[in-house]
């Protein structure tokens, strides 16, 4: 076990883009384990669009990280001492371990993952874990795509999109997905079985939903906010589903979050727009893993990681979901399992 604790520290509340001094990393001593607690070792950082709204002091559903606080994240890794009978030492938990290479928790603090060899880890952090279970939810309890259905996924070479968008297609709905690069639109459509992809960094979105879609979109998965919202509400379909998932688009923008421009479309069509947060959805992650699992080994979802090693890179690995760089679900190796 090391001698010392890595740490990522928030420094300031950001404005804009992410500022080489908004996080502070800084060494200390590994924690000492309390009666009732166990030490965990992260073995891999888990980065999301989330973690930049925690660093501001925005109304959102988790308490803002503290200045002067850890970075908040979610983590998995190994139970390296424990004072806890429950969590012996040896067991995999997953949890908000945060951005550093210990922390102590105690019973119900940490998911204990299954010792199962033929499960990757990272798939616990992709496909079964808050990500897929965040594309079920908001596509079939709030999408309802449905046979014949024109379904559009922004963000759609994401972690969540990605899996939303296949989903729809196993709904049997025909998938549209926006992304940006012609990498990203290759693999939806070949590797994934999406129907059509819109590259935003290089075509116009409006005008190809209209050739692509010319009945309109009855389910649009909004990752993103922003420009590609606006066009996809004014193509929406009578009737259409919106399930809210994200607002990356604007996270950066250092005017503040701003209203959609078409939003008059939404009462012209008749559409719902539904906001979730996938914590609430919690008591029900074992259905979509169970379904989620049975559709991968049926080979019907395919998911990718993409993990780069060091904590000391964390905030800089950060910035690939915001410029587009990242190839998945974004993932910080901190050590080897």
């Amino acid at each position: 076990m090391a001698a010392t604790n890595r740490q990522w520290i928030l420094n300031k509340r950001p404005r804009g883009e992410l500022d080489a001094d908004v996080l502070r990393l800084t060494e200390g001593p590994v924690p000492e384990v309390p009666d009732g607690a166990y030490l965990v070792r992260n073995l891999y950082l888990s980065l999301d669009p989330t973690n930049r709204i925690w660093m501001t002091d925005m109304d959102q559903y988790l308490p803002p990280v503290p200045l002067g606080g850890v970075m908040r994240g979610g983590t998995i890794g190994r139970v390296v001492e424990s004072r806890a009978p429950a969590v012996p030492a040896g067991t995999i938990v997953q949890g908000l371990g945060g951005w550093q290479d210990y922390w102590l928790a105690r019973p119900g603090e940490a998911s204990k993952l299954p010792a199962d060899p033929s499960v990757p880890l990272t798939m616990y952090m992709g496909l079964l874990g808050a990500t897929g279970a965040t594309a079920y939810f908001g596509m079939l309890d709030i999408g309802k795509p449905k046979a014949g259905d024109n379904v559009v996924v922004s963000a759609a070479g994401g972690a969540v999109g990605s899996v939303a968008g296949q989903i729809a297609k196993i709904q049997g709905a025909r998938v549209i997905g926006i992304a940006g690069g012609a990498e990203k639109c290759e693999w939806i459509t070949r590797e994934l079985g999406f129907d059509a992809a819109i590259d935003y960094k290089n075509e116009n979105v409006l005008e190809r939903l209209k050739a692509l879609a010319p009945g309109g979109v009855n389910v649009y998965f909004d990752n993103t906010g922003g420009p590609i919202l606006d066009a996809v509400l004014q193509h929406l379909a009578i009737g259409a589903r919106i399930p809210l998932c994200g607002l990356i688009a604007s996270y950066n923008d250092a005017r503040g979050l701003s209203g959609p421009r078409f939003y008059h479309n939404i009462l012209m069509k008749r559409a719902m727009v539904q906001g979730f947060i996938i914590l609430d959805y919690a008591p029900r992650f074992g259905e979509a893993f169970a379904k989620l699992g049975a559709w991968h080994r049926e080979g019907r979802i395919q998911y990718r990681v993409d993990v780069y090693p060091g904590l000391e890179h964390a905030p800089e690995t950060l910035k690939k979901l915001f410029d587009g760089s990242n190839r998945g679900k974004l993932i910080v190796k901190i050590a080897d399992e």
